[in-house]
Parts: C-alpha cells; sequence; structure tokens
C-alpha cells in the first residue's frame, strides 16, 4: 500500500459506538488491500492505537461501509466490520446494531436516501446478517437532524430520536434462534443459553462462573480467571453454534446475568468477547431480553418479564439500561423486535491510512 493513502470518510457515534463511516466506493473493492488501510488508519494492532483513529476499546474501534442496495425493499446496503485493537484483524463475523444507528444519517447525508419530509424511513440490508432493518430518521427541512431530546443511557446528553426496527433476525448469523435446539446446554460444567436474535450469545448465570453479575467493567477487565473460563465455554460454544472455530472471531458474545436491581427486567455484563462493554451491544441486548421469554433458560431463572404479546423489557448493564421490546403472536412466538437509539455526526473529511 502507497504511503498516507487518502480516503473519504465520515466518524459519527452510533448509539453507544463509535467509528468511521465509508461509501463502499470510496473503499479499496479488494477486501485485503480495505483491511490493510483500516488496520493502518485505526492504528491496529497497539493497545492505545495511538497511531491512528481508534479509540484504544472495541465500541471505538468499529466501521460502516454503505453502499446502494438492490435488495427487494432495501434503500441501502450496511456492511460492519470490527477492527480488533490489539490483533491485526478486521472481521465481518457479527452485526452491530449501534453502529447501524449511524447509517440511516449517512445515507441521507451522502445522498443515497433522499429526505422525504419531517422524517425519513431508510430500509437497511444489513449485510452480516442478510436481515433487514428500518430506522426512522429526522430530517426537518429536508435535512439530517441530530439535535433532540431522546436520552439513551451510556451516551451523555441528548440527540434525535432513532428508532430502529427489526424483522425476521432470529438465526441471523447460527441458522436458528436456538442452534441446538435445546434452551439450556452445557458446557464446561455450566447451564448455558446458546441464542442468537440478530446477535450469536451465551447467556449464563453470574453465580455459575463465581461472580455476582453487578461488578464494575474494570473489575470485571482484571479478572483473568473468570475471563479465562469464560474463553473455554465460548471456543467449545462456537462449532454448537454453527460458528465453526471462533478463536479469532468476534462472536459470540458471552453474556453473564443476574437478577435486576434498577426495577428492569434482567442484569447483563457483556463480554464482546475479551473485554466487557461499558453498556451492551443493541442486538446483543434483543438476544438476552429473547433468553428471558425461553422457559428454563438462565436468563428466565433471574428475569422479571412484564406479561402481554408486546414485551418491553429494560436491559441493566454497567452505565444504565438498555430497554427492548419484543412482539409475539398469539402463539406466543417472537415476529419482531425494535429498540431506540441515538447517534451524532463528528467528521466529515479525509482519512489517512
Amino acid at each position: 500500500m502507497s504511503d498516507l493513502q487518502a480516503i473519504r470518510a465520515m466518524w459519527m457515534r452510533g448509539g453507544t459506538s463509535k467509528g468511521g463511516f465509508f461509501l463502499a466506493d470510496d473503499l479499496p473493492s479488494d477486501a485485503a488491500v480495505r483491511d490493510a488501510f483500516l488496520l493502518s488508519a485505526f492504528g491496529s494492532p497497539d493497545p492505545r492505537q495511538i497511531d491512528g483513529m481508534g479509540g484504544a476499546d472495541p465500541l471505538t474501534s468499529k466501521v460502516a461501509v454503505v453502499s446502494r442496495s438492490t435488495q427487494p425493499g432495501a434503500d441501502v446496503d450496511y456492511l460492519f466490520l470490527q477492527v480488533f485493537v490489539d490483533q491485526a484483524i478486521v472481521s465481518d463475523s457479527q452485526n452491530c446494531g449501534n453502529m447501524l444507528a449511524g447509517v440511516g444519517p449517512f445515507a441521507i447525508e451522502r445522498g443515497l436516501v433522499v429526505a422525504s419530509g419531517e422524517e425519513t424511513q431508510v430500509s437497511i440490508f444489513m449485510v452480516n446478517t442478510g436481515k433487514l432493518a428500518t430506522a426512522t430518521v429526522r430530517t426537518p427541512g429536508g435535512a439530517v437532524s441530530y439535535a433532540g431530546d431522546a436520552r439513551i443511557d451510556g451516551v451523555p446528553g441528548t440527540a434525535a430520536p432513532i428508532p430502529l426496527a427489526f424483522a425476521d433476525i432470529a438465526g441471523s448469523s447460527c441458522g436458528a434462534l436456538l442452534p441446538t435446539g435445546h434452551a439450556v446446554d452445557e458446557i464446561e460444567g455450566v447451564a448455558v443459553t446458546l441464542i442468537d436474535n440478530g446477535m450469536p450469545c451465551v447467556v449464563l448465570a453470574a453465580a455459575d462462573v463465581g461472580i455476582t453479575g453487578y461488578e464494575d467493567r474494570e473489575t470485571l477487565d482484571a479478572d483473568d480467571a473468570v475471563k479465562t473460563r469464560l474463553e473455554a465455554i465460548r471456543l467449545a460454544a462456537g462449532p454448537l453454534m454453527n460458528l465453526g472455530d471462533v478463536a479469532d472471531k468476534s462472536v459470540p458474545k458471552m453474556m453473564v446475568v443476574a437478577p435486576p436491581r434498577q426495577g428492569g427486567a434482567i442484569t447483563v455484563r457483556s463480554f464482546i468477547p475479551h473485554r466487557v462493554h461499558a453498556s451492551i451491544g443493541v442486538l446483543g441486548a434483543v438476544s438476552v431480553a429473547t433468553a428471558c421469554l425461553i422457559e428454563g433458560s438462565p436468563a428466565a431463572a433471574v428475569a422479571v418479564v412484564p406479561g402481554g404479546r408486546t414485551k418491553t423489557l429494560d436491559v441493566e448493564h454497567p452505565t444504565g439500561a438498555t430497554g427492548c421490546v419484543i412482539e409475539l403472536d398469539d402463539a406466543g412466538e417472537i415476529i419482531g423486535a425494535a429498540m431506540l437509539r441515538t447517534a451524532r455526526k463528528l467528521f466529515d473529511g479525509t482519512l489517512f491510512g
């Protein structure tokens, strides 16, 4: 790669994540060349990412690649890439619902979608999983508005609301909501639920790995014994979830759950997979909320679940709670999910890698 390759980019906060948004046509078409550029631009591999734009955290080392879609019913395609912080890896093995919050505004900003009134709906084909999501973006006067009074835990201040609606996301990566066909499996002597409602997750009780589930992020990140045990379970879960060898993958996520303490449905500490999430990913929260509805699962054993076909479940995490709305049909089967996110444009210009 030539020195100081220059590529147009926009930096945005999407939900509780942050990263670079690119038009697919602006990036190298060859995936290996593209990934080499991104590693250089983000400053990976380096724990501080001091020589690049990454923020020394998986949550701030993310990429959204956006293009016009040829998929039926979709306006744009969205490919999510996770740039590892301390390894020379760029992974497309998962989706990201937080960065998804920025895709609609970015698509309008770049002219891929024309604003259509006070609000504009953007239908997004999520390339990583082959599923659709719909984002509703405020566009007064034909331009994206980022200012508003919506608040999400894990982000200071307020911003314009961006509702995200998901349909038919069960089994998006693993082929089935419960890839083993079981509500509960046992791995390394621990009862787990292997679930994929938009994000492959291993859900297990905090008490079963010797913690309370209420520890802060720093305490758990420093607990090598717990992290080693969780990684052993994760590596064994990968093949069972139809994900193959996951040693170099960012999925499945490890979701360690406990009873709620702040009036929500459940408490979770999310390992993504080797660092503890400051909050929880959007689709990870959807999968955990869904696990609360699986009879006999570790999540259901500690969750407080409301009645009715439309269930709002607040998933408590280290910086607050993430609200998930799960829709059920008359038979109790999950037919849809939705949640509220916000986004903010931070920078638009030229990125050098």
